[in-house]
């Protein structure tokens, strides 16, 4: 991918719309052009991080893994999403895993050259709190499903969250590609396998959702949405 795409991409990106083509090309230039295979670890979780990453094709999965060697999968990212922002802000370790979900394209933006830019570029700065006040508010609202729903709700709500963060929209249908395994959506929605198995299968029966490999399509998302409250 050549710096006139790369510059395109990040001008797409949410924190860098405010910026010129000028701007976005001497970050693009700036930067360090990466790709992943599916299942490579990208940042480890406690390591020293000084780099910005912006995804420019596939999906990545920020995840921990708790006291019992369990992973806790803690978002989905996708094309023009970003990560590793909070180590570049307060140089603290990692505070997650990012692993490839899929074929991974990245830009890795070093954190000099991004601390630059926002200490340049003030509506650069607003763009950036504005993100994270929104996966803050993300935050909230998964913790909130999670320790609340049953069952049923954990897992619609974890579906509705995929929907939004990586499904493609096809008139009233969404669907959510690479992220289907039902381990994965367990590690998601803080459940059981069993469980997730058992609700898809509800969902499937009831004609709310159709199933291919690797994939899961919400068939009438506004109804999906109405039906579970979000």
């Amino acid at each position: 991918m050549d710096v006139k795409d790369t510059t395109r991409i990040l001008g797409e990106v949410s924190i860098f719309e405010s910026l010129t083509d000028k701007e976005l090309a001497e970050i693009a230039s700036r930067s360090q052009f990466m790709t992943f295979k599916k299942d490579d670890v990208i940042i480890f979780e406690s390591e020293e991080g000084n780099s910005l990453y912006v995804i420019l094709e596939g999906m990545v999965k920020i995840s921990r893994t708790n006291e019992d060697y369990k992973e806790v999968i803690l978002a989905i990212l996708g094309e023009r999403d970003f990560f590793g922002e909070m180590s570049v802000l307060d140089g603290a370790l990692r505070s997650a895993d990012a692993i490839a979900l899929s074929k991974v394209q990245l830009l890795k933006i070093d954190g000099k050259v991004f601390l630059e830019f926002l200490e340049k570029h003030p509506k650069l700065a607003i763009s950036l709190l504005r993100e994270l006040v929104s996966r803050l508010r993300k935050t909230d609202h998964q913790i909130k499903s999670i320790s609340l729903a049953d069952a049923v709700g954990k897992v619609a709500s974890t579906i509705i969250r995929l929907a939004n963060d990586v499904g493609r929209q096809k008139r009233d249908r969404v669907e959510i590609d690479n992220f289907a395994s039902q381990q994965e959506i367990a590690n998601y929605a803080a459940t059981s396998r069993e469980t997730i198995s058992r609700v898809l299968s509800m969902f499937e029966r009831e004609g709310l959702i159709e199933r291919e490999v690797n994939k899961i399509i919400i068939v009438n998302f506004e109804d999906f949405k109405k039906r579970f409250g979000e």
